[in-house]
């Protein structure tokens, strides 16, 4: 047979198993969620304000679905968020974890902490990040 070929940076040591990362839309789904419960509305409500059917923002919620930005705009404004808070909660939750180290089987577990309301830029009237994350692939 042949001869195995190690790739330059790749891991030799297998006795540590690599980890899955948290995957975003799981996040995202949660973040969704959290806060669709938080102000007791149920999933058929939030779709209807969004214009987006029930069964597709379950699967959004649930991690089964990629939503796009159209998509996340809509259900966004349906909860009475901005698009930048939602990617914030979701970055926040990512970096909480570390996202480097995080199974993806234990997003489910993970729980919203309360932010402060956010600053207003005065020229702008638009919420002020008091954290930026930057996401790159």
């Amino acid at each position: 047979m042949g001869e195995t070929i190690e790739f330059p940076g790749e891991r030799t040591d297998q006795s540590r198993p690599r980890r899955a990362r948290p995957l975003w839309r799981d996040v995202l789904g949660a973040v969704l969620r959290d806060e669709r419960l938080d102000q007791e509305r149920i999933l058929t409500e939030v779709a209807r304000t969004a214009g987006v059917s029930p069964q597709y923002l379950s699967e959004v919620e649930r991690g089964r679905k990629e939503a796009s930005s159209e998509v996340l705009g809509a259900v966004a404004d349906a909860l009475g968020l901005e698009l930048l808070d939602v990617v914030g909660r979701v970055a926040g939750r990512l970096a909480v974890r570390g996202v480097h180290e995080a199974p993806s089987s234990e997003v489910a577990g993970l729980h919203r902490a309360a932010s402060p309301a956010p600053a207003t830029a005065p020229w702008s009237g638009a919420p002020t990040p008091t954290n930026a994350y930057l996401l790159a692939a």
